[in-house]
């Protein structure tokens, strides 16, 4: 009898087995290794999520959709360029902390008009679930980053042009033009055969064609256009004729809403812009605010919470008159350049900070002191001691001009940048 039951549990563990591996391989196939890009991997679960998304996007239309097929090859294409860049923070040492990722989940729910509650409700009603929206807007903040570093230090504007460029608009006192615009790109490299590149002058002239003909540019932009925006129906976004890249400043000034341009070759491939909208350039006050912080820097034996948990007790004992924000500030402030100010930045314009300390001062009540709040440099607290309005000097004209000459170079340059990552990496599709 003995004999009998061990045989009996002998068969059901066997079978139990036989069961477990057949989950696990049913799991492998539904969840395998799509393309391999350098030392990491992309999974098949994570095209089809992001194809998903597009097909849940406002600008994608199901009446004019693309095939699956070339859906796939741009979500694939999109994935290709975030893993390098994932690579590449690794290698840079970008991390974004718990309490960063919250900060921009706030933003965004604020953006939205709604609360993060509202946001997580609204995120999981959709079918996408809160840890993956949450690692979704993290990939998102090590990406941005990721770029601006590599892209800025190619970026360069030297004095000379920002005095021109300020001499030329005090010349021309008009408000400029902002042209909302949206971009086909019909990608070939400039040292491709002839055969190549009149094969892809002809794509771009078959798909202006199209346009004439009444088809959506954000449809044929998610199908044809190989930029790294085409997802977003080839959105660019607002600029000026002064902020837009050059190649596009010279064929788009004096153009009308609806109008098509192109194609316009550039070293990258054939571009085809729409003017999606036009209007005047806003008039913007400049504002300043004289804001005073205390700084903590977590370390090897200062923990996060621990930076955090110091910050509060300080704020308690100046809410409660036990110490005052200079004394403070002088004793524990981490920012050497204000430390010994009692913590005072002086007067700034909120845009010259970090985004989250910005956000600070850019919302806090005059003598209100924040709530802990974390950025790239640490742990602070704020308090805002007064505001200004100032109107237009000559500083405010350099750095204008200044941002507009950085903001064209800066789009010009990180497509080639994109480019050369994705040509120097090992990708190789996996076959099902």
């Amino acid at each position: 009898m003995k004999q009998l039951v061990k045989f009996s549990t002998s068969i059901s563990i066997a079978l139990m087995m036989c069961v477990t591996a057949t989950v696990a391989q049913a799991q492998q196939v539904l969840d395998r290794v799509a393309v391999i890009v350098d030392d990491g991997v992309i999974l098949e679960s994570q095209i089809e999520q992001l194809i998903k998304q597009v097909k849940q996007s406002d600008n994608f239309s199901a009446a004019n959709a693309p095939s699956d097929e070339v859906l796939r090859t741009q979500a694939t294409e999109r994935l290709i360029q975030q893993e390098l860049q994932l690579q590449m923070a690794e290698r840079m040492g970008i991390e974004v902390s718990e309490a960063q990722l919250d900060q921009a989940i706030s933003r965004v729910a604020q953006d939205r008009g709604m609360s993060v509650d509202e946001l997580r409700e609204t995120t999981v009603a959709s079918g996408q679930s809160w840890p993956a929206f949450r690692e979704q807007i993290k990939t998102e903040i090590i990406t941005s980053q990721v770029e601006r570093a590599s892209v800025q230090r190619r970026v360069s504007v030297t004095p000379q042009e920002v005095e021109n460029l300020v001499n030329l608009i005090e010349q021309n006192n008009s408000s400029p033009t902002e042209y909302r615009l949206q971009q086909i790109l019909i990608g070939v490299d400039s040292e491709a055969s002839s055969e190549k590149q009149e094969a892809a002058k002809r794509r771009a002239e078959a798909v202006i064609d199209r346009l004439n003909e009444g088809d959506d540019f954000s449809q044929l932009a998610i199908r044809s256009s190989s930029g790294s925006n085409a997802l977003d129906g080839g959105d660019l976004g607002w600029m000026t004729e002064n902020t837009m890249p050059t190649l596009f400043a010279e064929v788009v000034k004096g153009k009308g809403k609806g109008e098509i341009i192109g194609p316009i070759r550039s070293g990258v491939g054939f571009h085809i812009l729409r003017v999606a909208d036009k209007r005047g350039e806003q008039v913007v006050e400049v504002q300043e605010v004289e804001a005073r912080h205390i700084l903590i820097k977590p370390s090897v034996i200062l923990s996060d919470n621990k930076a955090k948990e110091m910050l509060s007790e300080f704020r308690q004992q100046i809410m409660d008159g036990e110490k005052t924000f200079a004394e403070l500030a002088k004793e524990h402030s981490a920012d050497p350049g204000s430390a010994s100010r009692g913590g005072d930045l002086g007067w700034s314009r909120p845009d010259r900070y970090a985004e989250e300390f910005k956000q600070q001062v850019s919302t806090l009540e005059k003598g209100v002191i924040s709530e802990p709040f974390r950025t790239q440099f640490g742990w602070h607290i704020v308090e805002v001691m007064d505001r200004r309005t100032l109107d237009a000097t000559q500083e405010s004209k350099r750095d204008k001009a200044y941002q507009m000459l950085f903001s064209r170079k800066y789009r010009e340059e990180v497509d080639t940048w994109r480019q050369e990552m994705r040509d120097r990496a090992y990708v190789r599709v996996v076959a099902k």
